[in-house]
């Protein structure tokens, strides 16, 4: 990985395409996302965000129950890093791709609603 990060105050740890990653050295693109989503409270930002955007750092906190501000503060920093997320004049928003990458995650959802139902144990 990087030891220093491509701009100021962002993470050196921050999953990007063509860095090595959990689960591959090469940095293929769909890891260094899987690696960044993997991460602990990851999904739950972008997911509050998607819902409600311009979250101040503090009510971000609140929505996310028990997310530490640590933990909080890394995570957007390596969500600004990725262009996923950035800081506006009221607070955190997704960015244009943040909201591509939310439209995707909702095919899962649709992907996930139907395995549910296939593999639902059977009524007795």
């Amino acid at each position: 990985m990087a030891d220093e990060p491509d701009r100021p105050g962002a993470s050196p740890s921050a999953p990007l395409p063509g860095r090595p990653v959990r689960g591959s050295a090469t940095g293929r693109p769909i890891m260094a996302l899987f690696d960044l989503l993997g991460r602990r409270w990851t999904l739950r930002i972008i997911w509050e965000l998607a819902q409600e955007p311009a979250a101040t750092f503090r009510e971000l906190q609140q929505r996310c129950d028990g997310v530490s501000s640590s933990v909080l503060a890394q995570r957007l920093a390596e969500l600004d890093q990725a262009a996923i997320v950035r800081r506006a004049d009221r607070g955190y928003t997704l960015t244009p791709d943040g909201r591509t990458l939310c439209a995707e995650l909702m095919r899962l959802e649709t992907w996930a609603d139907r395995w549910a139902a296939r593999t639902a144990p059977a009524a007795e």
